[in-house]
């Protein structure tokens, strides 16, 4: 995009992903592109994370300093208006953070937040698997399950700016207790940790899956990559288990189809790299469960910026942040 026909003469943003473990940034230049990033580990504690990101923009500060801004992806309920961080699950201590007026007192620099699913979606939308579509679900599986919602090429954030919690949709009534409170929903089915308590719990009952022979008979170290090793081996369980992900995921999407009648869903994260084992389910459910039309239009296809999107989908944020403000 011309940007300095906008009246943007900056050269580039800062795009920070922000996890548990890990903190990644990247300078972003005005075609969207990673010029220089930075990864570093991270403890999960409120003080070093904070330090940390200040430290990360220093240092790309110091690599060009023509920079228009600073986006910063978290997980966690955020008020992107305001750019205070509520609570996030992973990082002790992340309640109730003002972290754009934090960064912006540090840098010097205009700052701007936002849910690390929706960074996600925002690249993925401008750049990756989205590109040329206007209404698009985004889903990222691993650890918990996130989502994300672009509405008429925008993000959606909702009334109380928390929208597309797609984890915490239900999918069983009386199924169990999430860590959110409710019961049966998604993420108690599709999370990594829960996908591997099931693959255990039918091992110890039924036995006889290849799994046991790839963790040396130690099922605590079955993790979703040893199921699909497995599935991949001809395993019937493994296979079944991937299959029974792929119909809850279904099942949820379903819904979504027939609620906002999306052109596609993109799926990123650890369990869509098994996207072998899960797709065809996931698509047969929908045609199964959502109202003809919806099922007809919607796409599912797996995200193509990996783990870059997050940092990519901030630095985007900086871009199209400062051009409404024109």
């Amino acid at each position: 995009m011309p940007w300095q026909v906008l009246g943007v003469n900056k050269k580039y943003s800062i795009g920070i992903d922000l996890g548990g473990t890990n903190l990644r940034a990247a300078l972003i230049n005005s075609q969207w592109k990673i010029k220089e990033r930075i990864a570093l580990a991270t403890s999960g504690i409120r003080e070093e994370a904070l330090k940390q990101i200040e430290e990360v923009i220093e240092k790309l500060k110091k690599k060009e300093g023509d920079i228009l801004g600073i986006g910063i992806g978290s997980p966690g309920n955020i008020d992107v208006a305001e750019g205070i961080i509520y609570d996030a699950p992973n990082i002790k201590g992340w309640n109730d953070v003002p972290l754009k007026s934090y960064v912006e007192g540090k840098a010097g620099l205009p700052a701007f937040i936002d849910n690390d699913a929706n960074m996600m979606a925002l690249a993925e939308s401008r750049l990756g698997a989205g590109v040329g579509a206007k209404n698009i679900v985004c889903l990222t599986l691993g650890t918990g399950v996130g989502g994300a919602l672009i509405v008429n090429g925008k993000l959606y954030h909702g009334a109380a700016l928390t929208a597309a919690e797609i984890g915490h949709i239900p999918v069983n009534m009386n199924g169990p207790l999430c860590n959110c409170g409710g019961r049966g929903c998604l993420e108690r089915y599709v999370g990594n940790r829960f996908i591997v308590e099931r693959a255990v719990e039918r091992i110890e009952r039924e036995g006889g899956s290849l799994i046991v022979g790839l963790v040396g008979g130690d099922l605590g170290k079955v993790t979703p990559e040893i199921i699909s090793q497995a599935a991949l081996k001809g395993d019937k369980l493994s296979v079944e288990i991937w299959n029974e992900v792929g119909r809850y995921i279904g099942v949820a999407i379903a819904g979504l189809a027939n609620l906002l009648n999306p052109e596609i869903v993109i799926i990123g994260g650890g369990v869509a790299n098994a996207d072998f084992l899960v797709f065809d389910e996931i698509k047969a459910t929908i045609k199964k469960r959502a109202m003809r039309m919806p099922a007809k239009m919607v796409r599912v296809v797996p995200a193509k910026l990996g783990g870059d999107a997050g940092m990519i989908g901030a630095g985007i944020l900086v871009w199209e942040k400062m051009v409404d403000r024109l």
